[in-house]
């Protein structure tokens, strides 16, 4: 008799292993009462059903089938408050997630921050990792799901999953940079929500509308029809009869173009913070964008082989992932954290966590991958001009003249600028037509400045 292995037997396998390994888990707790303060529990070993299984993430991603059967005889961890249930350091073989009760979990310079049943972190695992890299403490009596690492392997990816954040060693123990990256690569990150009107322009212009229709979305927003109208008229368009209602700007522009704008307009809303600090570095990080942003329309026109309207978009996207990490500091302690180490590990989080909320946007892949080449000066996708390069080389050009361009390469060293056609450049003025068009790029940064 031959014995056929298939995915589905070696997960009904690891299911049947792990069911073994919870109920005896189960007892051991139950009978000995595992914790360091000898209180008893509230809380009992209750059943795993289904619909419990179906709000954890990534366990909801299991089919119906595999739900069932995890589920099958298996209950959770009950411990007392005050148990020490993780030590960071510590080997680990599963990841657990919270059903009952509250937490404090910690570092190892004693800043925490609290875990309750039922909330939006509780979906996801309280640790997952091969050691625990925090401290976790019973606050009250919980109720714990233990799922061992090779049932989590055996997960179907997601599409969507966020790309690792590339740490450099010398900052593997930066406490700011270790949480955030696992609050970003466990999924519970909020992405931000595209703007109410980028988001309904954009889903009524897939459905093939017209100017008129446009406008009337557009004019729901009285601020970004007035800045649409004031883009419209900046130098970047070159216009002898200014347009003077939204629809003359939209129609002059095209629909197309118009969305991109729209887009690029409200992403001012999302740069906000009531944190001064947190509020002062994403006024600092917006307006950078902007210059880049117009240095990429202004190029991308010159080439005349990129959309000038969806560079000043690529440029504009390429760090909308500091926003949530910002956002995130910002409910950290006063004292876990000072500007200047926000700066020093921005720069590793920029690229993966832009690059994932364009991607859960619904933006193509020639934009949501723009954030993760941005930095990268040596990137070479594609004989041919490309948006990513007319960004990689607005970015660097950004840089002139600032304290960071003694470790910068010359502009012209790059391989994006030897795919400029009949455009001069130096190292002294980095590309001549974007210092002859310093103005025009001043008067646009006004422009589009909310």
């Amino acid at each position: 008799m031959q014995f056929r292995l298939t995915v589905e037997s070696v997960f009904q396998f690891l299911l049947l292993a792990n069911v073994f390994y919870g109920i005896s888990m189960s007892l051991l707790n139950f009978f000995f009462k595992d914790n360091k303060q000898g209180s008893a529990c509230s809380i009992k070993p209750n059943p795993i059903t289904v619909e419990t299984l179906k709000t954890l993430i990534p366990i909801r991603s299991l089919n119906e089938e595999m739900l069932e059967s995890f589920a099958t005889d298996r209950y959770s961890d009950v411990f007392p408050a005050n148990t020490i249930l993780f030590n960071q350091g510590e080997q680990n073989d599963s990841a657990y997630f919270l059903l009952k009760g509250t937490v404090i979990i910690s570092d190892s310079a004693g800043k925490n921050y609290e875990v309750e049943a039922n909330t939006a972190r509780a979906k996801f695992p309280l640790c997952s990792g091969i050691k625990h890299a925090l401290n976790v403490i019973a606050k009250t009596d919980v109720s714990l799901l233990r799922v061992s690492h090779k049932i989590m392997c055996a997960l179907p990816p997601s599409s969507h999953h966020p790309a690792p954040l590339n740490i450099p060693k010398e900052l593997t123990d930066n406490r700011l940079l270790q949480a955030f990256s696992q609050y970003y690569l466990e999924e519970e990150m909020d992405v931000p929500s595209l703007p109410d009107i980028a988001f309904k322009l954009r889903k009524a212009i897939q459905a093939d509308i017209g100017v008129a229709e446009a406008v009337r979305i557009i004019q729901l927003d009285p601020v970004i029809a007035a800045k649409l109208i004031q883009v419209a008229n900046c130098p970047l368009y070159l216009t002898a009869i200014p347009a003077k209602t939204c629809f003359e700007a939209v129609n002059r522009i095209g629909l197309k173009a118009t969305q991109n704008l729209v887009i690029s307009l409200s992403l001012k809303q999302i740069f906000h913070s009531p944190n001064p600090l947190i509020k002062k570095i994403l006024d600092r990080v917006w307006r950078q964008s902007i210059y880049i942003s117009c240095i990429c329309y202004v190029l991308a026109s010159e080439t005349k082989k990129v959309n000038p309207e969806e560079a000043l978009l690529g440029g504009l996207v390429c760090d909308i992932g500091i926003v949530p990490f910002l956002n995130f500091a910002a409910n950290l302690p006063e004292d876990y954290y000072k500007e200047e180490s926000l700066e020093r590990v921005m720069p590793f989080i920029r690229g993966p966590v832009s690059a994932y909320i364009l991607r859960e946007w619904g933006f193509p892949k020639e934009l949501y991958e723009i954030p993760l080449y941005a930095d990268d000066w040596y990137q070479h996708r594609d004989n041919q001009i490309s948006l990513i390069d007319i960004v990689v080389l607005s970015r660097l050009h950004s840089k002139i003249g600032t304290s960071e361009m003694a470790n910068l390469p010359e502009i012209t060293s790059i391989p994006a600028a030897s795919k400029l056609d009949f455009i001069q450049l130096s190292p002294e003025n980095s590309l001549h037509i974007l210092h002859d068009a310093q103005t025009k790029i001043n008067e646009a940064k006004r422009a589009f400045a909310i």
